[in-house]
C-alpha cells in the first residue's frame, strides 16, 4: 500500500474515532501526524512540526483573548446596543450587516481570515443576545468574507489572477469576482431562509433595552430579571451561563415565553433606557478594536500578534478583566485546529495532495477531470489554505485546458468558488475563528453543526459550480 493511500486511510480513522468516541480531533490528529510521519514518511520531529500552523495558533489565541476582555468589561454589550440602534431595531438586518461588512473588508484588500477575526466575535455576540442561530450568523460572516474575496484589488483576487497570468491562461477579473460574489450571496440567502430569517422578519423591531431574546426559539416579548444562576423574583426567572446574558421564563400569561437578561453589576446602565455607559475600560477596548482593524488593514500587520499585544496592554491597565478573560480563550478549538492542520502538513510532506491532483489531471475526459479537480479543491481547502490549493490545482488543469474543450475563465472561477465556500468548515481558518467566537456552552454543538454544514457544502457546491461555470464553456 502506498504512503499516500495509508495517510488518507488514517485520516478517515481519525474522523471516525473523533465522531464516535467524542475525543478531541486535534489530539487524535497530533497522534496520527506522529505515527504516519515517523513510520510511513520517515520524518523527524522538525519535519512533522513543519506543518504546525503557528500563525493560526497566535491568531486564535490573540483574537479570542482580546474579545474575551471585551466581553468581560462589557464592551461587546455596548457594541450590540449601538448596532441595534443603527438598524433601527430590525434584528433581521443584523446578519446581512455582518455579511456586507466582512464582504466590504475583503473587497478592499483585507485577507479573509483577518476580516472574519474582526467581525465574528461581534456577530456571535449579537447571535447570543438576540436569539439568532449561531450557525446562521457565523456562516453569514464567512460567506460575506468570500463574497468580496475575489475583487480585482483583493488579496485572493490578485493572487489567483497572477497565477492565471503566469500560466498563460485567458482570464477575466470581473467574471472571477462576480462568480464568487453571486455564489456566496445565493448561499447566504438560502441560509437566511432556512435558519430562522423569516422568524426574524416576523419578530419586527426591538430596542436595545429589551436585551433581545436569549435562548432557543425565544421571542423578545417579555421582561424579566435574573443574575448569575437561580431564580429571580417578580416578573420572571432566569439563568445565565455567560456574563451579560441569561434566559428565563415568566410564569405569567398562558402561552407566553418572556425572556430575561442577566445584568452584571459592571454593566452600568444609565437608568434612562439609553443603554450602557462608556467607562474608561470600554473606551480603551474600543480604541484597541479600532487599532486592530487599522493595523491589519492599513499596515498589513499580523492579526494574531497585534491582538495579543493589544490584549496585553488592556490586561496591564485592568488586570481583573484579564484574569477572567484568559480562561475564555478557546483552548479546545486551538487544539482541534492546530492538530488537524499539522496532520495536513504531514500529508503535504508525503505528497498525498499532489498525488491526488496528478491522478485526476491524467484522466482523459476533460469535463470529468474538471469536476474532480473542483472536488479536490473543496475537500483539501476545507482543511488547508484555499489560495494555496488553487495555486496547486490551476497549473494541474493547464494540460486539458490547452485542449480547448474546457473554458479557462469558467474553470478558474469554478475552482475559486469550490475552494473558498468551504471555508465554513471548522477546520479552516475562517471556520475556526467563527467557532472560537461562539459561547463556550454551545461550542461543541456548534462544531458539529459547522462540520455537517461544511460537508454539505463540499458535496453540493463543486458540482453546481462545475455545472454553471464549466459546462457552458465560459472563456
Amino acid at each position: 500500500m502506498s504512503p499516500e493511500l495509508i495517510s488518507i486511510l488514517v485520516l478517515v480513522v481519525v474522523f471516525v474515532i473523533a465522531t464516535t468516541r467524542s475525543v478531541n480531533m486535534g489530539a487524535l490528529a497530533f497522534a496520527a501526524a506522529f505515527g504516519v510521519g515517523t513510520l510511513v514518511a520517515d520524518l523527524d520531529a522538525d519535519g512533522i512540526f513543519a506543518g504546525f500552523p503557528g500563525d493560526l495558533f497566535v491568531v486564535l489565541v490573540g483574537v479570542t483573548y482580546l474579545f474575551a476582555i471585551a466581553r468581560a468589561n462589557g464592551t461587546t454589550d455596548w457594541l450590540v446596543h449601538a448596532a441595534v440602534r443603527l438598524v433601527r431595531g430590525r434584528v433581521a438586518l443584523i446578519p446581512w450587516v455582518m455579511f456586507a461588512l466582512t464582504g466590504a473588508l475583503t473587497a478592499i484588500g483585507a485577507v479573509s481570515p483577518a476580516a472574519v477575526a474582526i467581525v465574528a466575535p461581534i456577530a456571535l455576540s449579537f447571535a447570543t443576545r438576540y436569539a439568532i442561530s449561531p450557525l446562521l450568523m457565523g456562516t453569514m460572516v464567512v460567506h460575506g468574507a468570500q463574497a468580496g474575496g475575489f475583487s480585482p484589488i483583493s488579496i485572493y483576487g490578485s493572487i489567483v489572477n497572477g497565477i492565471v497570468e503566469r500560466e498563460g491562461l485567458p482570464g477575466s477579473e470581473v467574471t472571477l469576482f462576480l462568480a464568487s460574489l453571486i455564489a456566496n450571496l445565493v448561499i447566504a440567502s438560502v441560509l437566511f431562509m432556512l435558519f430562522g430569517g423569516r422568524k426574524l422578519w416576523a419578530r419586527g423591531s426591538v430596542t436595545p433595552e429589551d436585551g433581545g431574546a436569549v435562548g432557543k426559539g425565544a421571542e423578545p416579548t417579555g421582561t424579566g430579571s435574573g443574575t448569575g444562576t437561580g431564580s429571580g423574583t417578580g416578573t420572571g426567572s432566569g439563568t445565565s451561563t455567560d456574563p451579560g446574558t441569561g434566559t428565563g421564563t415568566a410564569p405569567g400569561a398562558a402561552g407566553a415565553a418572556p425572556t430575561a437578561v442577566a445584568v452584571r453589576p459592571d454593566q452600568d446602565t444609565d437608568g434612562t433606557g439609553a443603554g450602557l455607559r462608556l467607562t474608561p475600560a470600554r473606551i480603551a477596548t474600543l480604541v484597541a478594536l479600532v487599532a486592530l482593524v487599522v493595523a491589519v488593514l492599513g499596515f498589513d500587520l499580523d492579526a494574531g500578534l497585534t491582538a495579543v499585544s493589544l490584549a496585553v496592554v488592556l490586561s496591564t491597565a485592568w488586570p481583573d478583566d484579564s484574569r477572567r478573560a484568559v480562561g475564555e480563550i478557546a483552548w479546545s478549538t486551538v487544539l482541534l485546529i492546530c492538530g488537524v492542520l499539522t496532520y495536513v502538513g504531514v500529508l503535504e510532506e508525503i505528497g498525498t495532495i499532489t498525488w491526488a491532483g496528478e491522478g485526476v489531471g491524467g484522466i482523459g475526459v476533460p469535463l470529468l477531470a474538471a469536476v474532480l479537480l473542483c472536488y479536490i479543491g473543496a475537500i483539501v481547502s476545507a482543511f488547508a489554505s484555499s489560495v494555496g490549493i488553487m495555486g496547486a490545482l490551476i497549473p494541474l488543469a493547464v494540460p486539458f485546458l490547452a485542449q480547448g474543450e474546457i473554458g479557462a475563465v469558467g474553470m478558474v472561477a469554478a475552482l475559486a468558488v469550490s475552494a473558498t465556500v468551504v471555508d465554513v468548515s471548522p477546520f479552516s481558518t475562517n471556520g475556526a475563528l467563527v467557532l472560537a467566537a461562539a459561547q463556550e456552552a454551545d461550542r461543541e454543538r456548534f462544531f458539529r453543526q459547522l462540520m455537517v454544514y461544511g460537508g454539505i457544502v463540499v458535496t453540493v457546491v463543486p458540482a453546481l459550480a462545475w455545472l454553471v461555470l464549466v459546462v457552458p464553456g465560459f472563456g
